[in-house]
């Protein structure tokens, strides 16, 4: 019979070493070390997470996933191969998150058409479980208005899931999402 040396490990690790990694929070390139996408519109998507009061959020996990520029999903024949479609971030001692994208495409599902979007899930201390929100990029009145998931949502509290344009910097827009757990202006949450 013959031996063979095992490792002083007989499990794992299976998991990175790093929860997060270096460009995690940068859905423009599929490392920290590739040229961005050149597909689309590369767009700066900002915000700060409040709990009731305006009280940051701090080290609270946001995860982004969203289509390319043209719509498509990582499993499509015909997605960019250059960009990441999901990305995490985490916030700051204020309650700040930072995310590089490119302004997502229209696309159909199961439900209909669905607007210029992307899904976030928070996670946090406090939570006991994570939650679900989508965020929908301000474009034509028309299709917002066709959006079968944000029709979900009241009318009176859809402009709280509109990302709102911020200015430009280093040559890119930026737009401001702000999530805000409890109170009355309560960011719109769904169940998955």
């Amino acid at each position: 019979m013959r031996m063979f040396p095992t490792s002083q490990q007989t499990i794992g690790p299976f998991f990175p070493a790093e929860f997060f990694g270096p460009a995690d929070h940068d859905l423009t390139r599929v490392s920290a070390e590739a040229a961005p996408t050149r597909r689309g519109e590369a767009i700066l998507l900002r915000g700060r997470v409040t709990r009731q009061g305006g009280l940051p959020c701090v080290n609270a996990v946001l995860e982004l996933w969203q289509a390319d520029a043209a719509g498509r999903f990582a499993g499509d024949a015909d997605a960019d191969p250059d960009f990441l479609f999901w990305g995490r971030a985490r916030t700051d001692g204020d309650g700040r998150y930072a995310f590089r994208t490119v302004l997502p495409g229209r696309f159909a599902d199961q439900l209909g058409p669905r607007a210029s979007h992307a899904n976030v899930t928070l996670l946090g201390s406090g939570l006991m479980r994570r939650v679900l929100t989508t965020l929908f990029f301000p474009r034509a009145a028309e299709e917002l208005a066709a959006d079968p998931v944000l029709a979900l949502v009241p009318s009176g509290r859809r402009p709280l899931l509109l990302a709102d344009p911020a200015g430009e910097e280093d040559g890119l827009r930026v737009f401001r999402f702000d999530i805000r757990l409890r109170g009355t202006d309560e960011t719109p949450f769904f169940a998955v």
